[in-house]
């Protein structure tokens, strides 16, 4: 087995330990358990045929690093496909070979091969940058990209040669040079061949081409027409393909020419051959790279489907849990009846006896066991869910079903001894041991004698085994013998039907007198057979029967309490979310809010600044004004602003907000959808030092003040404020404004330096003196 787990590939895979090179598991006990076809499941998601062999190729490991390390790399990229991140692998072809001869010096790739080794290369490369991508999210799965050759290696072979694997023109100038004149010297010897046909009257056909001899079909009765060579005949022999003399030297040149494009197609082989070469053991690692990619979204993919679980492993060699455990091969199949098992052994408990009736599904349980733990140990997640705990065995036995040999002599109970000498032999306390119908095939009573003894060897060496049996004395060996339990599989008894359940220190009853008169034997054979069979197993078969009727009752008094549990969750589910959603609810509420209080204030804002605006166009015409027709105009002006903004105002309270203006302060009102002022809303007041901010001023130079104080108001307020200063300053040609905006964080005196720079009345503007407040106080100086 190579480093990366699985044959077929020479480079090593990235991060990937090499695995024991001990074997687990026999071929034989990998047949009985029908690991090969498991493998097959798994094969099916590959996209290439290397992938595929990878993954049939794999086995049992009992390195515990190596097995961990795979599983979290499965877990790991089932994650990442799941959430549609995953690397996809793509279809590369079998190179290995190629690369072989490329290593060989003095070797010269044809151009088929050298195409294929550059499609190759581009995959490689696609795949190393999806590996690169996750360094970030997966960086284990990113560890997993190797170097490859420079990407001018698969360029130059794509520039030099055509898909279909014709070198091209252009991939060397001698092949050019000797190409153009090949096609030269064709055409005049076409032409003249051509002319020459026309002339002597042979109307046998084309030129055509034997050998590399261009030569022309003539009847066998004309052939004194044309003199030349013969270079063939028809199949019937009625037609002679002949060089005519006159073009024998035109062949010859053409041939010459022929044979030096090949040394120039050659030389570019040779060319891109070399250029490989140094980086023979890089594609190599690229191989095996796509390869590793390949067989672990297989594996990615076949855990989704099938739910399969990361178990938790240990190397300690005592005991197992498994949960919601299914064969491999049932679920993969998509087999609905498929019922999930959980089986729980305690360190303590080495041996566990497994009894109850055939077609019980005794042995699929213990085909499943013994399935998963081989996965699990190849690196494949088993079928179990979460909360598995399994250990890394060394070795694991397996003696299931019929091994009767005609050929070698061996009755069926000849076959199980000599299974049972080896597995007695070899197995020890980091082994799995799977006994199928224990002590069958012979007399019952040394049958039972051969199977306890068997089984007190394996407690006695802590070998983790699971025994099925129909042997009542095993049943009782269990009880009574420390370290071996008993186990069954459920049976319906009001149907005699199996419900494939696991169920863990109880012995099963066979139920083979009950099935027997289920299925219509003779009421009085039954009735005989119950008179013959022991007292002890009569009595036996009853404490069994009342303790299966007692189980039952408390089983249904649990899914009566779970059910009632269950209720009580999913109402209590349902109380959270309709709490969650209220509290969403209450919070988009108070967003919404928000917005419309800064849109209040957007708008606000924005209607003022238009109304500035029209204020100084009318004082620009005033000041122009040369008579009191102009003055009127003016003023006229001015009120048609004011009413503009009145209506707009007017509207904006129509659509949901209210602009009022009250003792000196500006307020912001939100309404309702149906008009009234809504209980939860928001009012935004903004104060002035002006007295009246509800209209504007018939006399401005009234209002005009050299200083104004903004200290304590928002961002929005201070604009508002010192705008409405500079207008009042402007109307009343003050030549300053003293502004105390305080020093604090320097928010406000960021927002008085963004006013004053953005209003073109502003001829400068700088921090007042020291003594009269320095950084806390801007003066503005305004344009006369």
């Amino acid at each position: 087995m190579s480093r990366d787990g699985f044959e077929g590939v020479s480079a090593p895979v990235a991060n990937t330990p090499s695995p024991s090179s001990a074997v687990v598991a026999s071929t034989e006990t990998l047949s009985q358990l029908e690991f090969d076809r498991a493998l097959e499941r798994v094969a099916a998601y590959t996209v290439s045929d290397l992938g595929a062999r990878a993954v049939r190729l794999r086995r049992p490991s009992a390195d515990l690093a190596w097995v961990r390390g795979e599983l979290e790399d499965v877990t790991l990229f089932r994650r990442l496909f799941v959430s549609g991140k995953a690397v996809e692998p793509l279809p590369v072809q079998d190179v290995g070979p190629l690369v072989a001869r490329v290593k060989t010096p003095g070797s010269v790739l044809e151009a088929g091969e050298l195409n294929e080794l550059g499609g190759a290369l581009r995959s490689m490369h696609t795949i190393r940058a999806a590996l690169q991508a996750l360094e970030d999210e997966a960086p284990r799965i990113a560890a997993m990209a190797v170097e490859l050759p420079p990407r001018t290696v698969d360029q130059n072979i794509t520039r030099a040669i055509d898909p279909d694997g014709t070198v091209r023109d252009e991939a060397s100038p001698e092949l050019l040079k000797v190409r153009r004149q090949l096609r030269a010297k064709r055409k005049t010897l076409m032409d003249f061949l051509e002319k020459l046909v026309v002339e002597r009257g042979c109307d046998r056909g084309d030129v055509t081409v034997r050998g590399d001899r261009f030569v022309v079909p003539v009847r066998r009765d004309d052939r004194s027409r044309i003199r030349g060579i013969v270079h063939g005949e028809s199949a019937s022999g009625g037609t002679l393909f002949v060089e005519p003399t006159e073009v024998v030297e035109l062949g010859n040149e053409l041939s010459a020419l022929a044979a030096e494009e090949a040394r120039a197609v050659l030389a570019v082989l040779r060319a891109l051959t070399d250029g490989l070469r140094p980086h023979a053991d890089a594609v190599d690692h690229g191989l095996a790279m796509c390869v590793r990619v390949d067989d672990l979204s297989a594996r990615a993919r076949h855990a989704a489907a099938c739910d399969a679980h990361e178990p938790e492993l240990r190397a300690e060699r005592r005991g197992l849990a498994i949960a919601r455990g299914a064969h491999p091969l049932l679920v993969s199949e998509g087999d609905s009846a498929a019922v999930p098992f959980d089986l729980d052994l305690a360190p303590g408990e080495h041996v566990l006896v497994v009894s109850g009736p055939n077609a019980g599904g005794k042995t699929v349980l213990l085909k499943s066991v013994g399935l998963l733990c081989c996965l699990a140990q190849a690196g494949i997640l088993p079928s179990v869910g979460p909360g598995t705990i399994l250990p890394v065995f060394r070795r694991i036995f397996v003696d299931i079903g019929d091994h009767q040999s005609i050929s070698a002599s061996l009755s069926s109970f000849s076959a199980h001894l000599t299974a049972l000498r080896d597995i007695l032999t070899e197995a020890d306390d980091g082994s799995l041991v799977l006994l199928d119908e224990l002590g069958g095939g012979t007399d019952p009573v040394e049958g039972a004698a051969l199977a306890g003894a068997t089984l007190l060897s394996l407690n006695e060496r802590r070998c983790l085994t699971i025994a099925t049996t129909h042997l009542s004395e095993l049943k009782e060996l269990a009880a009574r013998t420390e370290g071996v339990v008993n186990g069954s599989l459920h049976f319906d008894v009001d149907s005699l039907t199996p419900t494939y359940r696991f169920v863990k220190g109880r012995p099963g009853r066979s139920y083979g007198l009950a099935i027997a008169r289920r299925l219509g034997l003779a009421p009085e054979v039954v009735s005989k057979a119950e008179e013959l069979e022991p007292h002890g197993a009569r009595e036996a078969d009853a404490i069994l029967a009342e303790l299966e009727r007692r189980e039952e009752q408390v089983e249904r008094r649990e899914e009566s309490a779970s059910h009632q549990s269950a209720r009580m969750a999913r109402e209590s589910r349902e109380l959270d979310e309709l709490r969650s959603a209220l509290e969403q609810r209450e919070t988009d509420v108070a967003n919404r809010m928000r917005e419309l209080e800064r849109e209040g204030r957007d708008q606000t804002r924005r209607f003022l600044l238009e109304a500035r605006q029209r204020v100084e166009e009318a004082i620009a015409e005033v000041r122009t004004a040369k008579d009191e027709a102009a003055a009127k105009a003016a003023r006229r002006h001015v009120e048609q602003g004011v009413r503009e903004q009145a209506d707009a105002l007017a509207k904006l309270q129509r659509d949901g907000w209210r602009v009022t203006t009250k003792n000196g302060q500006s307020q912001i009102s939100g309404r309702s959808a149906s008009g009234s002022e809504s209980s939860g809303g928001r009012r935004i007041t903004l104060e002035s030092t002006s007295q009246s901010h509800g209209r504007f001023a018939d006399t401005p130079e009234q209002q005009a003040r050299t200083e104004i104080n903004l200290r304590g108001m928002t961002g929005d307020e201070a604009s508002l404020v010192l705008i409405r200063a500079l207008d009042d300053a402007v109307a009343a040609e003050v030549p300053f404004v003293r502004i105390i905006h305080g020093k604090g964080t320097g928010a406000l005196r960021a927002r008085v330096t963004e006013v004053l720079r953005g209003d073109r009345r502003v001829r400068k503007f700088a921090a007042a003196p020291p003594h009269q407040g320095g950084n806390g106080v801007t003066v503005a100086e305004l344009l006369s």
